[in-house]
């Protein structure tokens, strides 16, 4: 069955990784992958072990996933996340925020999620009782497309949790367990540990019957789909954003499922239908020009007529951090990629002595010894972006460039002392611009966690300095 599942999906060399918390499902599907492997060596395995540090245990379960993948021959990588506990979204949404955050950055072509048939009946039941419409009954698809990392896919959907423990015992395989999965505090627990067994003392099969009715749900949700994309067309021919008076223009029920569409296109989980509701009545609204409708994932926003959907971000790191030559540096849910070129950029005789080798910079010598260093805006700053224009605020700059105001905050701004080199979304201050054949480094902001900031200022100008990071 897996091995079917993979064949008409994955080309011979893929890179497939698999989500491994150490509980039984997850080291189950790694086990049968890396037999799999083993046989047609048709694919590339490794695994992906995200560390939450909500359980005293967490370390290890970190050390249980390393073992297993070492005795599986598997490349194992962990990812070390801090969740925090007064967002406002909850610890649970924060650590699944920052989960798939790890998963998006994946280096591989497919990522694995070891649901299976029971999850999914949870799944319908929990989203059913949330009120949620058509695509919350359909549950998790089988393999779904993301706007950036791997490619999602659930091979062991339609097998039964019993059969995941035959096979674990048939193996002697070991896992954590992890204790809150026992705590029927959580709703999804209280639904596994109570709902679901006294169901299926009434009606036998009851899990199996919720799976297959998640699949007549997902047909009618891909339905549902086929309609959005013909009114998105209709509203924005030339692609790009929504615009809002053409949204509010349509029925009540197809403005619900276009809005619904855009949510989930960006990441966000679906909304329940009143929150649907309540959204439209604001951005019918005479404020709907500086409309913000917060969601438990992000935010919609209305910039200039147009709809934004803005998935929640980390925040950018406060204070300074100083450039020694790193090809990259993190910044909030991206970072800054620090590329060498020639011709463009800012000129490399401004850069700062740093070590060569490895991942730095091996740059020209003599070069200057100011120091660079990243920092948020803090009000005030002026740039050049044009020798024929004079300085100007960065505020302005940035309106002028239409870049929305909750992004604004967040742009990165490289200081060379306290000269500014280079803002992100706007690009380099044409005094420190590299001259023709001549050494460069040129920035690029890579949003990962907020696909409106990146394409808002691309649309706007491809010298700005924001990019994407490739797959």
């Amino acid at each position: 069955m897996l091995a079917a599942f993979l064949a008409s999906r994955l080309r011979p060399g893929d890179r497939l990784c698999v989500a491994l918390s150490g509980g039984r499902d997850s080291t189950v599907l790694l086990h049968a992958l890396a037999a799999l492997r083993s046989r047609t060596a048709s694919f590339r395995l490794s695994a992906l072990h995200v560390h939450h540090g909500l359980s005293p245990r967490a370390d290890a379960w970190a050390e249980c996933c390393a073992g297993l993948c070492a005795a599986l021959g598997v490349p194992l990588q962990v990812v070390r996340v801090t969740v925090p506990r007064d967002s406002g979204e909850g610890i649970e949404a924060a650590a699944r925020r920052l989960r798939h955050a790890a998963f998006v950055a994946c280096d591989a072509d497919w990522l694995a999620l070891a649901h299976h048939r029971d999850d999914q009946a949870e799944t319908v039941l929990l989203n059913l009782l949330r009120g949620a419409g058509v695509e919350g009954a359909a549950g998790m698809p089988a393999e779904r497309a993301a706007a950036r990392g791997p490619r999602l896919l659930r091979p062991l959907l339609t097998v039964p949790g019993e059969a995941l423990a035959d096979y674990a015992a048939a193996h002697a395989l070991a896992w954590i367990e992890d204790e809150s999965n026992r705590d029927t505090h959580f709703r999804r627990n209280f639904l596994r540990h109570d709902i679901l067994p006294a169901l299926q003392t009434r009606f036998p099969g009851a899990s199996a019957a919720l799976a297959r009715a998640a699949g007549h749900f997902a047909e009618t949700a891909q339905l549902l789909d086929a309609l959005a994309a013909l009114d998105r067309a209709a509203l924005a021919p030339a692609g790009g954003r929504l615009p809002l008076d053409g949204l509010c223009r349509l029925p009540p029920a197809r403005a619900r499922n276009l809005l619904r569409s855009e949510l989930t296109a960006a990441g966000l989980r679906p909304p329940p239908a009143r929150w649907l509701d309540e959204a439209l009545r604001q951005l019918g609204g005479e404020a709907g020009a500086l409309t913000c409708i917060e969601t438990g994932d992000g935010a919609l926003h209305v910039y200039r007529g147009e709809l934004h959907v803005v998935p929640r971000a980390t925040a950018a790191p406060a204070g300074a951090q100083v450039w020694h030559g790193q090809s990259l540096l993190p910044w909030g849910s991206g970072r800054v990629r620090f590329l060498r070129v020639v011709g463009v950029g800012i000129d490399a005789a401004l850069c700062p002595p740093v070590e060569a080798g490895g991942e730095r910079f091996a740059l020209p010598e003599g070069t200057s010894q100011a120091v660079w260093w990243l920092r948020g805006r803090e009000g005030g700053e002026r740039l050049q972006p044009d020798l024929r224009r004079p300085r100007r605020p960065l505020g302005k700059l940035l309106q002028a460039a239409g870049i929305p105001p909750w992004v604004r905050a967040s742009l990165p701004c490289l200081w060379c002392g306290e000269r500014l080199l280079w803002v992100g979304g706007i690009g380099v201050d044409a005094t420190a611009a590299c001259p023709p054949g001549a050494p460069g480094v040129q920035p690029v902001w890579e949003e990962t966690a907020d696909r409106c900031a990146a394409d808002s200022a691309n649309s706007v100008n491809s010298s700005a300095g924001i990019g994407r990071p490739n797959r």
